[in-house]
């Protein structure tokens, strides 16, 4: 209820998908950011972040290391990798199936 005139307020939602895949209808799905290769010379090699893929197709990834931060991917892994994937000197290592 609006305070000011009395009536019904109504909440219009304008949220919009950005992804319309589902990543899986079984859960989330752990994985690990493993980079083979130190293009920027900041992270390391190994597995330098841990993530989570959401049944929406979002990911979090949380980086490990000396500057810890938690990321939110709305689009998915392939953007995720597009970003961070340095053309195949980090890949996704999948912790459940």
């Amino acid at each position: 209820m609006d305070e000011i005139s009395g009536s019904t307020a109504t909440l219009l939602r304008t949220t919009r998908r950005r992804h319309l895949r589902v990543a899986s209808k079984d859960g989330p799905r752990r994985f690990l950011l493993d980079r083979h290769q130190d293009v920027s010379g900041v992270s390391g090699t190994g597995v330098v972040a841990e993530g989570v893929e959401w049944t929406d197709g979002t990911v979090v990834l949380r980086w490990l290391g000396r500057y810890p931060t938690t990321t939110v991917w709305q689009d998915g892994i392939d953007a995720l990798l597009t970003v961070h994937g340095h053309n195949g000197a980090t890949t996704i290592r999948w912790l459940d199936a």
